[in-house]
């Protein structure tokens, strides 16, 4: 499994490794402790609701699939413009197609790799 991203621009990779790794601790990771997640818009999640939400999606069994398309970066802090696409047959033999456009903000940390503070996916999307 890849180390944690050492540029902005390879957080996305990152997560989605580890995503797809199925490896909820691994997953984790890739945020800072404080970090926030919208797994619905509208609906932010931090600490143990962040990864639950994440995990729900892992459970699944069925993997993201990232495109950054900008990457907008001031000194240890970059704004990530994302489209992802979870596509595929879940474990459950039900079909699965969720995605969208993530404006997401990483953070370099005191290590040097960043990691996502603010994670969401649907971007823009109304609630």
């Amino acid at each position: 499994m890849r180390t944690l991203a050492e540029r902005p621009e390879d957080v996305p990779a990152v997560f989605a490794e580890r995503f797809n790794s199925g490896d909820t601790v691994a997953l984790a990771q890739v945020y800072e402790d404080a970090a926030v997640l919208v797994p619905q818009p509208g609906t932010p999640a931090t600490g143990p609701d962040l990864h639950a939400a994440n995990s729900r999606l892992q459970q699944l069994g069925v993997p993201i699939v990232v495109r950054p398309r900008h990457v907008y970066r001031s000194g240890d802090v970059a704004l990530l413009i994302v489209d992802w696409v979870i596509d595929g047959t879940g474990r459950d033999g039900q079909a699965v197609h969720v995605e969208g456009t993530a404006t997401d903000i990483a953070r370099r940390g005191a290590d040097g790799r960043w990691r996502y503070v603010i994670d969401n996916p649907f971007g823009t999307r109304a609630q």
